[in-house]
């Protein structure tokens, strides 16, 4: 259920900032939202799987923490990585 090499690998050159940038807010953002799809997924055929539905929430915990801190960090950013991924309004 984990990312392959070659996904996170195309996630961290599409979403870094400079040429050894792997730990910015859009990257782990980037990284949370593609798990979070795949564990959606997941939860959709096995519905009883409680222990992988409360990793999703601390997931989108985290991703909404990042969010959050982007937003007051630098708004320019926030709006560029949103509409990049699709989330949101």
């Amino acid at each position: 259920m984990s990312l392959t090499d070659e996904k996170k690998a195309s996630l961290l050159t599409e979403h870094r900032i400079h040429e050894r940038d792997t730990g910015s807010p859009e990257v782990q953002i980037a990284l949370l939202t593609e798990r979070i799809t795949q564990l959606t997924e997941h939860l959709k055929t096995h519905k009883k799987d409680h222990t992988s539905r409360r990793g999703l929430l601390k997931m989108v915990g985290k991703r909404s923490s990042l969010l959050k801190y982007l937003t007051n960090a630098d708004r320019s950013r926030y709006q560029n990585i949103i509409a990049k991924l699709g989330l949101r309004k």
